[in-house]
């Protein structure tokens, strides 16, 4: 079973951990997706402070990660086609967005699973961006 989950990745933290080790646990092959800046700055204000090649490589050294691959366009469906995906791990702000909304339909035309995760409470990059910036405004 091919298990896939997307995301942005930046400043790597527990959370991101405890999020794919649980992949990991869902089938035989874990595939990341990891967001291009393009992608990101389509939802978010501001692109990652890590660039993407090096989201990646942080990505794939983990050694519950078996394959990761770049997204370029907001859209999942082309790769769970690519990639054959029986599960696709979501979050829970995935919302009902027009290309989430395909890929659900993709998936359960094929019989294949979406799983839903809370986060992690315990950080997230935009606390440990929000930390960064309380520090230096201390001097």
């Amino acid at each position: 079973m091919t298990v896939y989950t997307v995301g942005t990745f930046d400043l790597l933290h527990v959370g991101h951990l405890v999020l794919l080790e649980h992949c990991r646990t869902l089938g035989d092959t874990f595939v990341v997706g990891v967001a291009s800046d393009k992608v990101v700055n389509s939802y978010k204000p501001n692109v990652p402070v890590i660039p993407l090649n090096q989201r990646m490589e942080m990505i794939k050294a983990l050694k519950c990660v078996d394959d990761v691959r770049a997204y370029n366009e907001l859209e999942y469906v082309s790769a769970c086609k690519e990639l054959d995906v029986d599960i696709f791990v979501i979050g829970e702000d995935w919302g009902n967005k027009p290309h989430n909304i395909a890929v659900e339909e993709y998936l359960k035309s094929k019989g294949k699973q979406i799983v839903q995760v809370t986060y992690n409470a315990q950080t997230s990059s935009t606390k440990i961006k929000q930390n960064v910036i309380a520090q230096f405004d201390k001097g």
